[in-house]
């Protein structure tokens, strides 16, 4: 299985990108291609500490920078990096697809090389979000702003398929985010996705409140991409916030009693532990990491890739799709 990887993308590039890359070579059975500038990634992999074969570069002299409009950017910069990386899994010459750099750029560059799976109508990231029952897939974590009833819908059954094939979850509960559990609560998008939820044949358990996602009361929520994203930016910082609040008022005899159990916690909470969310709906498998990962978020993000792959996420969700549409055909039949 080859997998390429964006060298160019994200905060710590390509150092960190390159260092990540080498120790999931080393750490799975799977050939990574790096794919950036080839004179800034080679001296990196003089270092050496991986197998030989088991690491490619592909020379690719463009970057996209966060702050350019992604779509321009893809079609002026087609020799940027995430662009040439998206190709080569279009091409068949590498199964999955890993960036670090402009989530726009990401979306846009699978979007456009590879296209969606037939029948989604919005791609969305599936973001894992750490609970205390484990985790959960929070989904759309901001691919999409603005969304229709049967967008959410949609990423409820891809979200379903993700957390059922890769992380063993069957028949995933499903939970609507939403400001009250009561169905008639929420805007008019959250009640017309609640009613159509209900008649889904997911495990569909109804509304969930913001205080319910970190309890881990559903295995898959689902939310606008707005949402999604204030959620997942939010708790990114209230933990941030609440170890540097403990860090400080404890006393130091009190914190080194104390930091075993909080060390654990923090790894619980630690997005460098689940390394990258897939953008579930597209014709291929593309992990979006963190803009600041390190070599530990690349490393974990390319067994993310693997371990889609393996499951055949893409092929999963195209034949759950085609059933649906079919069900419905044969329901629209019936009942002429």
């Amino acid at each position: 299985m080859k997998i390429a990887i964006d060298a160019m993308g994200g905060d710590f590039a390509p150092g960190e990108i390159v260092r990540g890359a080498v120790e999931a070579a080393n750490a799975y059975p799977v050939e990574i291609v790096l794919v950036g500038r080839q004179e800034a990634i080679e001296p990196l992999l003089r270092r050496g500490g991986y197998r030989e074969e088991a690491i490619s570069i592909v020379h690719a002299p463009e970057v996209i920078g966060m702050d350019e409009h992604p779509v321009n950017a893809i079609k002026e910069k087609k020799a940027a990096s995430i662009v040439v990386a998206t190709e080569l899994v279009r091409d068949g010459k590498a199964q999955a697809v890993v960036s670090a750099g402009s989530t726009g750029a990401a979306m846009a560059s699978a979007l456009l090389r590879l296209g969606r799976i037939r029948g989604v109508e919005r791609p969305a990231i599936g973001s894992p979000f750490p609970t205390l029952k484990g985790v959960s897939l929070l989904t759309d974590a901001g691919a999409n702003a603005d969304c229709r009833p049967g967008h959410l819908v949609q990423f409820a059954q891809m979200g379903s398929v993700y957390a059922e094939r890769v992380w063993g979850m069957p028949g995933p509960s499903v939970g609507l985010l939403n400001i009250g559990e009561e169905a008639a609560k929420g805007n008019e998008l959250t009640q017309e996705v609640y009613g159509r939820l209900l008649g889904s044949g997911l495990n569909f358990i109804g509304n969930v409140e913001g205080r319910d996602v970190p309890a881990g009361k559903a295995q898959v929520v689902v939310c606008d991409g707005f949402v999604g994203n204030v959620v997942l930016k939010l708790a990114e910082g209230l933990a941030g916030a609440l170890f540097a609040m403990m860090k400080e008022e404890f006393q130091a005899g009190l914190a080194a009693i104390l930091l075993p159990g909080l060390r654990k916690i923090k790894r619980r909470m630690d997005y460098t532990e689940y390394g990258g969310a897939p953008l579930l709906g597209v014709n291929g498998v593309a992990i979006i990491s963190h803009g600041s990962s390190n070599a530990k978020a690349i490393r974990n993000a390319i067994r993310v890739a693997k371990e889609a792959v393996e499951k055949d996420v893409v092929g999963t969700i195209a034949r759950v799709l085609h059933e649906k549409s079919q069900g419905k055909e044969e329901g629209k039949e019936d009942e002429k």
